[in-house]
């Protein structure tokens, strides 16, 4: 019997389900997000426009990303964050 709320059969296709992946790998909504629709992008019948959700929430995260390093390298931040408030690490390159 399958529980389309709890367990719906596309997120429940192996051992480790999409969204216990998630929370321990403690990602980003936008991250979350892409892996969720990679992993199920097969298993409803909408492979590509699932792909092409992935594609979005990624290019949002990168987006997102380059936003924050572009205000940190500015100044205009102390210390720069990601959108859902985790530490964003910055490598700097050392000038000679």
């Amino acid at each position: 019997m399958t529980d389309p709320i709890h367990h719906p059969p596309h997120y429940a296709f192996s051992s480790i389900e999409v969204i216990d992946a998630i929370e321990a790998w403690e990602l980003s909504f936008h991250l979350g997000n892409v892996v969720k629709y990679v992993a199920r992008a097969s298993r409803k019948g909408r492979t590509l426009e699932d792909l092409q959700k992935a594609r979005w929430y990624l290019a949002r995260a990168m987006m997102n990303l380059d936003q924050d390093i572009a205000r940190i390298e500015a100044g205009t931040e102390a210390e720069g964050t990601m959108p859902e408030d985790k530490p964003l690490r910055v490598k700097r390159k050392k000038k000679r």
